[in-house]
């Protein structure tokens, strides 16, 4: 009789099979990794849905140890609120979740004993996958597991696995734990561990798909995908939001709400004026939707984007704070447009319209150092007018005026 393989040992194809999940459902979570990473995966860069999921297929199921430190479990409720497929289908069949504080049915000591069994069964394959800052002051006493500090806990799992991830930008930066005057010492998982490679996925939250590209880039193709300087896979963070977001096109033609809820912020206008920090913002926020609901995002609900996957950004600047612009100016050959809280003339803002291209129109708006908040917008405004006075009143000097 042949040996039948255990279910440590199945296939996810084999996993998915025994557990009654339709073949139809395994190709829509193949197709949701391509759309989300159509680029610069080995993974995804097969030629059909067919061939990914023949790859992912015959992947052995990942074992997955997470661990939580310093973090309000946002990064976990994303995940388990992907809608294609279910909670079902993509954490408990493509991969084997071992130990989660969060989801597991064990506590106290069952769960300590549920942690040792995992790192034991998979040492050396498994992926370490952390939520949440690491304290550090005080020989980390803010966060205990077990009666021990969390940051001896962490280099101890992370000392045997294979990789590690820090997913959300709590563990990749430190997040709002290590915000000024960040009592516990606070710091992203790369500060702590070391001598594996580290993943970082910035975002608070980050897209579910992200993390799950990156697991099964490592389990089918026995590598990491391509990272930046930061420890970032290109394939989730190599543009800026503002190359594809969907006001671009009012940011290009000078168009930009300046207070929550005047007339350019209820048309869809351009938030940079609000402080939105979309130009310097590594993300695909824009082009891939959290849960496949469109829209569902800051700028997507008239919220200007707070940079939340860059280090040096989130919790570090002020929200309405605004951001220079490299390479990404409007083009000259719009006119200025003006919020309508205060009035300008008809005359006034054709004859601004004409002379757009000598006073750099747009671009002269987008070239400001705005001061940030909103009420900053609405002496922003008081500015723009008087400019446009002070062009009216050159234009009308140029003028000759009619012989009688």
């Amino acid at each position: 009789m042949s040996k039948h393989p255990t279910i440590a040992e199945h296939t996810i194809a084999e996993h998915l099979e025994a557990s009654g999940v339709s073949r139809r459902s395994f190709l829509q979570l193949c197709g949701m990794l391509m759309a989300a990473a159509p680029m610069g995966l080995a993974l995804t860069s097969k030629g059909s849905v067919l061939q990914v999921a023949d790859a992912i297929g015959k992947a052995k199921r990942p074992s997955v140890i997470w661990l939580h430190f310093q973090d309000c479990t946002g990064c976990t409720e994303t995940l388990l609120r992907t809608s294609a497929p279910d909670v079902a289908h993509l954490i408990l069949d493509v991969i084997s979740l071992d130990y989660h504080e969060t989801l597991m049915a064990a506590s106290g000591a069952q769960a300590e004993a549920a942690l040792s069994k995992a790192m034991a069964d998979n040492a050396g394959k498994y992926v370490l996958v952390v939520e949440g800052a690491i304290p550090t002051r005080d020989d980390g006493i803010y966060y205990e597991m077990g009666g021990r500090p969390g940051v001896q806990v962490l280099r101890e799992v992370a000392a045997q696995a294979a990789a590690v991830i820090a997913i959300g930008s709590c563990a990749s930066w430190g997040g709002i734990p290590s915000a000024d005057p960040n009592p516990t010492g606070a710091m992203g998982v790369n500060n702590v561990a070391s001598g594996k490679p580290i993943v970082n996925l910035p975002g608070c939250p980050p897209n579910p798909y992200n993390l799950l590209g990156v697991v099964l880039e490592y389990v089918t193709m026995g590598r990491l995908p391509e990272m930046d300087e930061f420890g970032r896979p290109k394939f989730a963070y190599e543009r800026v939001i503002h190359e594809n977001c969907p006001r671009r096109a009012h940011f290009d033609a000078g168009r930009f709400a300046a207070a929550f809820g005047d007339e350019g912020h209820r048309k869809g206008w351009c938030l940079y004026k609000l402080g939105c920090k979309g130009p310097i913002t590594h993300a695909a926020c824009s082009v891939r939707q959290f849960n496949e609901i469109p829209g569902v995002w800051p700028i997507g609900i008239g919220a200007p984007c707070v940079g939340c996957t860059e280090k040096g950004v989130v919790w570090r600047m002020g929200t309405f704070e605004t951001v220079p612009i490299h390479l990404a100016t409007p083009p000259d050959t719009y006119p200025p447009i003006y919020s309508p809280a205060g009035q300008i003339k008809v005359g006034a803002a054709v004859l601004v319209g004409a002379i757009a291209g000598a006073v750099g129109g747009a671009t002269w708006v987008a070239s400001q150092r705005f001061q940030s908040s909103a009420e900053a917008g609405i002496e922003r405004v008081i500015v723009d007018r008087k400019h446009a006075e002070e062009l009216k009143e050159t234009a009308e000097k140029q003028i000759p005026k009619k012989e009688d």
